[in-house]
């Protein structure tokens, strides 16, 4: 069964930092992509970043770039969201998901996903 679980969420005051973590069962990272997505209620589920689990290339979405940074342990099979600088606009439910390799634009994009976490909730206050 593939899966993937999440740890790592809380609450965090503003300008703090925060890592989220997320487990992989089932399958390796190669040859997927693999990403992290966030979502407020009664918006759209946004992808914030997403990582080539072959090349090891990267993308992020502009509204965290620079303070947030993908990384992944394959001999650990987990995937990492390392946020720094939070603010109270980075309150979300996060999730981490893998899916196809796809490529846009020359990056690795999130957008045919098989498997998908349970989620985390950050909340950040100011």
């Amino acid at each position: 069964e593939l899966q993937l679980v999440e740890s790592g969420g809380g609450l965090v005051q503003a300008g703090g930092s925060l890592r989220l973590s997320c487990a992989a069962s089932g399958f390796t990272f190669d040859p997927y992509n693999i990403g992290w997505f966030r979502q407020v209620p009664g918006k759209e589920r946004e992808e914030i970043s997403c990582v080539s689990g072959s090349y090891g290339s990267t993308y992020y979405a502009d509204s965290v770039k620079g303070r947030f940074t993908i990384s992944t342990d394959n001999a650990k099979n987990t995937l990492y969201l390392q946020m720094n600088s939070l603010n109270v606009e980075d309150t979300a439910n996060y999730y981490c998901a893998a899916g196809l390799a796809t490529i846009i634009g020359g990056v690795p994009r999130c957008k045919y996903l098989e498997v998908w976490g349970q989620g985390a909730l950050v909340t950040v206050s100011s």
